[in-house]
């Protein structure tokens, strides 16, 4: 989608454009002046307006990004977890000492040696 900065900064320059040829035409220096003003202002806007376009796809495309990033995390927890439980079903005692292990480890940690 096209910004309306960028239509107007167009038709600002292509005004600009008109009114500076017509001045430069007619010998008024104050309507050349002019144009040319108009002109710089169109293509200031124009400007603004692409720089808002592309931070705007900038956005869009990282918010795309991140959804499929979640998509794939979601995944593979799902795939973990299927993986984590057959390996208990497989091995019920190794799995809890295993868990028991890693709840003294975290038990140590959070309370230090006294």
């Amino acid at each position: 989608m096209v910004d309306t900065d960028r239509i107007v900064g167009t038709a600002k320059e292509v005004g600009g454009k008109v009114q500076g040829a017509a001045g430069d035409f007619a010998g008024s220096s104050r309507d050349s002046v002019e144009g040319r003003f108009r002109e710089a202002q169109g293509r200031a806007q124009d400007a603004y307006g692409q720089a808002k376009d592309t931070l705007r796809n900038v956005a869009d495309d990282l918010s795309d990004y991140a959804g499929d990033a979640y998509e794939r995390g979601g995944a593979y927890v799902r795939d973990g977890r299927r993986v984590v439980g057959e390996r208990v079903e497989e091995n019920p005692l190794i799995a809890l000492l295993i868990a028991g292990a890693v709840g003294y480890g975290l038990a140590l940690l959070l309370h230090g040696r006294r």
